[in-house]
């Protein structure tokens, strides 16, 4: 860890620039409006600010991304407190009593509390990322084929139960499409076309960003021109700074709240949404006040806005040393870290020592600027919620197509953000959950690539598969996963349980 505070300090006097603080500045309001406006999602600033920046240093790059990635998943309380609609899918918990507070004239107060949660959750899931991303490098070093196989089946197994509680198939139906429309076009090891239909576009399979554009983009805008208008609250008359005594007297609703948010982003594909939903329910169970929840309790507005920020950092984690995202904003990002020639994955604290630490900086960073956002400019950025979505979402479609053509130049890529547009609508209205679908499209290669290498290692043999320790492990704890989805299964094990339960303590 010395040798990582080295790092971390040469990172931060390296971004002591102008030219860096501006970025951070810019980069994060900017997140933070996209994240306000309801339709724009944090994967869709971070998909299309990929695409402005790919003629850019490495460096500055992914510091935009990142401050870009915090700002909006914060951004998203304020249409969450103001609006009650949530900004972005992981502010969906702020709502239920963000709103409440708004309503009873405590807007400022639940904008300060929502930017305090956020800048501390932030604060604590970047030292878990300091913490973590390193060791977790060094024992992904043991990862092999057969391990990066069964990653990748675990991934959208767990990803599509917990982003469809009420119905995990639905969940797997969804992770399973992105893995077979990951299949299409040359494969990855001796580059055969597959699935193409003789369509030379098809050849090189759809391209990440202009599919998630696509489906976090053209889908949102379809969605929201769908939808009734809204109306917003259009002032915050009390203060915006919250009392310490208010946030000490939560402490421990806030280390929960963010170390569960982190684990919640390191899980593949799961990501902001659940860290806040898991955050609020522990808080909820762990309140002395639990009749105010839902009716605007601090408690609860600061317990889903901590989890949701500390998911992000959280999600970073497996990007940097698996090249897995915790999530689709975190999916985005690992593609701008291979267009800017960075190789996530368990070669990273070897390749490139440094950059976690980098990358723990620009988090702190990012961290800073919403904190000073948040309390200095609350009031001005109201008027951003003012903006009529028939004037926004034409310049938003506008941006989604020049983000799908700019990366490769193709107009077929604009037809791909159009059909993932499309049939990412049709399965949200159906509810279907995207995350899965997205974790699908990024780990379908490496699945596809990991069975065919460890069949040539074993000569054919599925043993190895089955019986190498770490295989062993995520095998069984996917089948643990969609066995305990079943009702039947859980219901059983209930009983089993409370008749061993006697038996165990009578001995």
């Amino acid at each position: 860890m010395p040798e990582g505070l080295v790092y971390f300090g040469a990172a931060l006097a390296g971004f002591a620039t102008f030219g860096t603080l501006f970025h951070v500045l810019w980069a994060t309001l900017l997140g933070i409006t996209v994240g306000m406006l309801p339709g724009l999602t944090a994967t869709l600033g971070v998909a299309l600010m990929t695409t402005l920046t790919f003629s850019m240093a490495a460096g500055d790059a992914i510091l935009i991304l990142i401050c870009m990635y915090v700002g909006a998943i914060y951004g998203g309380s304020r249409s969450a407190i103001l609006l009650n609609i949530p900004g972005t899918p992981a502010n969906a918990a702020t709502t239920l009593d963000g709103f409440p507070l708004a309503r009873s004239g405590r807007a400022g107060k639940a904008m300060g509390i929502a930017t305090t949660g956020s800048v501390i959750g932030t604060m604590i899931g970047m030292f878990c990322l300091a913490i973590f991303a390193p060791l977790l490098a060094e024992f992904a070093l043991k990862f092999g084929a057969f391990e990066f196989f069964w990653l990748a089946i675990f991934g959208v197994i767990i990803s599509g139960q917990l982003t469809a509680l009420d119905d995990p198939l639905k969940g797997w139906i969804a992770g399973f499409i992105g893995l077979l429309l990951s299949m299409v076009g040359q494969e990855g090891i001796h580059a055969y076309q597959r699935f193409t239909f003789g369509i030379f576009e098809l050849s090189g399979g759809f391209a990440l960003l202009p599919a998630l554009v696509g489906t976090f983009g053209f889908a949102e805008i379809i969605g929201v021109m769908k939808d009734p208008a809204y109306e917003a609250i259009k002032s915050a008359k009390d203060s915006v700074i919250p009392k310490l005594s208010e946030l000490f007297r939560y402490k421990r609703t806030i280390v929960r709240s963010g170390l569960i948010g982190t684990v919640m982003g390191l899980v593949p594909g799961v990501g902001e949404d659940m860290g806040a939903w898991v955050s609020y329910a522990a808080a909820r169970r762990g309140s002395k006040e639990k009749q105010e929840f839902g009716k605007g309790s601090v408690e609860g507005l600061i317990a889903a806005e901590t989890g949701n920020s500390a998911a992000v950092p959280g999600a970073i984690i497996p990007v940097l040393t698996l090249a897995v995202p915790g999530s689709a904003p975190a999916a985005v990002l690992l593609a701008a870290l291979f267009i800017h020639g960075i190789r996530p994955g368990p070669l990273i604290m070897i390749e490139f020592p440094s950059f976690v630490f980098e990358v723990v900086a620009m988090v702190l960073m990012a961290s800073l600027a919403i904190l000073f956002f948040g309390l200095v400019l609350t009031r001005p950025m109201l008027l951003i919620l003012q903006v009529a979505r028939q004037r926004l979402m034409p310049i938003i479609f506008v941006l989604c197509t020049v983000g799908a053509f700019a990366i490769a130049s193709r107009h077929f890529d604009i037809w791909v953000m159009i059909g993932f547009g499309v049939v990412g609508f049709v399965l949200r209205e159906m509810k279907y959950p995207m995350a899965p679908l997205v974790l699908g499209i990024v780990l379908g290669p490496i699945l596809d690539k990991s069975l065919r290498r460890g069949l040539v290692l074993s000569d054919g043999s599925l043993e190895p598969f089955l019986t190498r320790p770490i295989s062993l492990v995520l095998w069984l704890a996917a089948l643990i996963t969609i066995l305990y989805s079943s009702a039947t299964v859980r219901r059983l094990t209930r009983s089993a349980a409370h008749r061993l339960a006697p038996r165990f303590f009578s001995s």
